[in-house]
């Protein structure tokens, strides 16, 4: 009977399952859109239920349209958008609150408050992070400072916090467990000493008690209720979206580097075992602990990526698929002037400024939603390759090719754009799910299914290399005009 893994990708804007064979090839998946809500300006929420809801049917449904029974699963692995929050009751695993969303800016005014008692120096050299309402750790304590009774209920241990790797985990297993790659990215882990941090809690005043259980990235988790898919399930791996697309890439050796284009970017180059600290406000992470200790990687994070492109869809109307902007964009020769900053939600690295709003400058009467598009396109490539240069800097290494994957990177315009303005091969592999893919390698080195990293270089394959075709002229040109586009956006204040 053969055997595959089963990889669940719970993303920002949909749940994903996909089936995977010994080779990394895909053999089946599903996946449904989740709701997304924006109850005042700069605030996102996902309703938590929906999330576990859609990610059980697409497991369910995946298969049932494969035909492939849940005892031919050796392993699942999950992935999923971190950052985002959810705590529940322990006791009957109901949401106390809709999740607060990665991407959500409630908290920026508390930032700057925590940030004036003058513990930013300790949270970058304990987390490796900057204080932004991104990471998890303020958005924990808007919770318990904005429901009733919920700070109280905290430490009586009743209530249980979890990124959206824990919160799965939870309904496949009643188990309370993270792994490094998330817990890394709340502000509330030593990225020193690979454990929750009391100092840290006491800064953001967090109790202990709602925390669960790390454990190294590729472990065993657990095993999935049968009357969930129909068998007890082994659950083997578990990691950040972007730790699981640089596993996914085989980005194993120091200096390796990658771009995820999805609904944000993430931009990631690994440094080894230990942490490497940016100058150019890039983030330490955690890259994943295979069970022999921590590995770490830079990154970079764009905000606005893919999600520009469901905006110019669902808000402006321009479009009515995502794949129309290959050749609108490629329509005409160039934007006609037109530079677009997607700072919707502020501007992420290497400029980390919440403040920020989106805009389009450069607009005249010949403007057209072609030059529009177009624009939207290139605004992803800019910032991509804002990142890429402070990862270089930071690295002290000239990265000679970059490694993609994510949605958005199937659009061959914005390819073939990012190389050119990066000057260098942007290298696509065959198989652009890497996320996903990510977690099933992790599970399956842990069970077995794979023996060593070998076997993932070995399945890892080229699909397209686009390489430079912007004479340097130009491309400073640009450059320079993009840099300007940069400026008017950071000076703009309502």
């Amino acid at each position: 009977m053969d055997k595959y893994i089963l990889s669940l990708d719970q993303g920002t804007t949909s749940s994903r399952a996909i089936i995977f064979n010994h080779n990394g090839q895909i053999i089946a998946t599903e996946q449904k859109e989740i709701e997304q809500y924006f109850p005042k300006p700069g605030w996102v929420e996902h309703d938590a239920n929906e999330i576990w809801e859609t990610q059980l049917d697409v497991s369910r449904n995946v298969l049932k349209n494969s035909g492939i029974s849940a005892n031919q699963i050796a392993s699942i692995g999950i992935t999923n958008q971190r950052e985002t929050v959810v705590l529940w009751d322990r006791a009957t695993g109901n949401p106390i609150y809709r999740a607060i969303v990665w991407q959500c800016r409630r908290t920026s005014e508390m930032c700057k408050v925590i940030d004036e008692t003058g513990v930013k120096n300790i949270i970058r050299d304990k987390t490796g992070l900057l204080l932004d309402a991104y990471f998890s750790g303020t958005k924990i304590k808007w919770l318990l400072d904005n429901v009733p009774g919920l700070y109280k209920r905290a430490l009586n241990g009743e209530i249980c916090f979890g990124t959206i790797d824990t919160w799965l985990l939870y309904k496949f297993t009643g188990n309370h467990c993270t792994e490094p790659t998330n817990a890394c990215r709340t502000l509330l882990f030593n990225i020193n000493t690979g454990k929750w941090d009391d100092e840290l809690l006491d800064i953001f005043g967090i109790p202990y008690e709602i925390l669960p259980e790390i454990q190294p990235t590729s472990s065993f988790f657990g095993t999935t209720k049968k009357n969930l898919l129909g068998a007890e399930i082994t659950i083997g791996g578990m990691a950040g979206d972007q730790q699981a697309a640089l596993f996914g890439q085989a980005c194993f050796d120091i200096g390796d580097c990658k771009n995820t284009y999805g609904t944000g970017c993430f931009a990631l180059i690994n440094t080894g075992k230990k942490p490497a600290f940016s100058q150019n406000k890039l983030l330490t992470t955690v890259a994943w602990d295979l069970g022999d200790g921590l590995e770490y990687a830079v990154e970079g994070s764009v905000f606005i990526g893919g999600a520009v492109i469901k905006w110019l869809r669902d808000q402006l109307g321009l479009i009515q698929e995502a794949c129309e902007t290959d050749s609108l964009a490629n329509s005409v020769e160039d934007t006609g002037g037109v530079y677009m900053v997607p700072a919707f939600v502020g501007l992420g690295a290497p400029y980390w400024n919440p403040d920020s709003r989106g805009t389009i400058l450069g607009i005249t009467r010949c403007t057209t939603k072609a030059h529009i598009v177009r624009a939207a396109l290139e605004s992803i490539a800019f910032l991509s390759r804002d990142l890429i240069e402070a990862l270089q800097e930071d690295s002290g290494k000239r990265i000679g090719n970059l490694k993609v994957d994510g949605g958005a990177s199937a659009n061959q315009f914005l390819m073939q754009f990012q190389a050119d303005i990066l000057g260098i091969p942007v290298i696509q592999p065959e198989l652009t799910e890497t996320t996903a893919l990510g977690a099933a390698y992790l599970a399956g080195l842990h069970c077995g299914y794979w023996d060593n990293k070998d076997i993932i270089r070995e399945n890892w394959n080229v699909k397209n290399i686009y390489k430079p075709k912007l004479d340097l002229y130009k491309r400073r040109v640009i450059i320079k005009n993009w840099n300007k586009a940069i400026k008017s956006t950071l000076d703009f204040r309502l």
